[in-house]
């Protein structure tokens, strides 16, 4: 009897070709060479500035009853309170004819310098959540609340002013590039006051209130009610360094053209606004990454 031997399979993977390695294509990079993953959005930091302030426009004003009203019932409020209380006590205001116009000169400025450097001041602790972002940066936070007030208490002076000259006989002649003037001014120090106090305000918790302690009596102080020329001395050497006296002397300027300021320095309002703003930003630049994270 015979072996009859079964037939052993064959090995057809042996018989296969080796499929080819892939192989770099002409143009691409060689190994180690980093390639762009995505390529950065046009004018990053304009949509998230122009995000931030439509953010601010929703909660400051928009859920609010009244909404925008409130901004311009504020200074019209103290207009109007201070016109009626002076009113009764003196014949005329200390400048001009009108109490009202007077006021207006002194009180639109200051309430717009306290609203704007206290929203400056706010900005990292306002958009802390959105800082965590790559796309969002502290200056968008800064920029988009600067520019916000700015609008804001253009539009409200412009309002008040429009109202009181179409209304009541002021007898002034106001000059347009007189009160821009005095409105840059006031804008400067805000902004420098608010970036400052925006590093103050995350460094050292106990700064806030006694800021808000420190802040009570500037009404006072800042030539509202009465004019700088007629406070005796040594006082009114003491005023001069308050930079309020003289955005609200200029602003006053800007109305009564027979009032001559001479006290008004520009100079020193500009020199300090800039000076504070580059401290109080190069302070931010230096530890912002800290005061978001603490």
């Amino acid at each position: 009897m015979s072996d009859i031997s079964a037939p052993q399979p064959s090995d057809r993977s042996a018989e296969r070709p080796a499929a080819p390695l892939p192989q770099r294509k002409a143009g691409q990079g060689k190994k180690g060479d980093l390639q762009e993953v995505r390529k950065h959005r046009r004018f990053a930091s304009l949509r998230a500035i122009g995000a931030l302030m439509l953010r601010e426009m929703a909660t400051s004003h928009g859920r609010s009853a009244g909404g925008y009203l409130w901004a311009i019932a504020e200074p019209v409020g103290g207009i109007v309170l201070l016109t009626l209380i002076f009113s009764v006590g003196f014949r005329a205001p200390p400048l001009g004819t009108n109490f009202a116009i007077f006021y207006a000169t002194g009180v639109v400025p200051f309430m717009a310098y306290l609203d704007m450097s206290n929203k400056v001041a706010g900005s990292i602790r306002y958009s802390k959540s959105l800082l965590t972002y790559p796309a969002v940066t502290f200056m968008d936070a800064l920029l988009a609340r600067i520019l916000f007030s700015v609008i804001t208490q253009a539009m409200v002076a412009v309002l008040i002013f429009t109202g009181i000259l179409l209304m009541l006989d002021t007898r002034t002649d106001p000059q347009i590039l007189q009160i821009a003037l005095a409105f840059a001014m006031m804008i400067l120090i805000a902004s420098a006051v608010g970036v400052m106090n925006c590093f103050l305000f995350e460094a050292f918790t106990w700064w806030q209130p006694v800021w808000s302690i420190l802040m009570r009596p500037l009404f006072l102080v800042s030539c509202i009610f009465f004019l700088f020329d007629t406070i005796p001395l040594p006082y009114r050497d003491w005023l001069w360094w308050n930079p309020l006296v003289h955005v609200v002397g200029q602003m006053r300027q800007a109305f009564y053209p027979s009032y001559h300021g001479d006290y008004v320095s520009y100079i020193y309002v500009f020199g300090l606004g800039l000076g504070v703003f580059a401290l109080g930003l190069a302070l931010l630049l230096r530890y912002h990454r800290d005061l978001q994270q603490s």
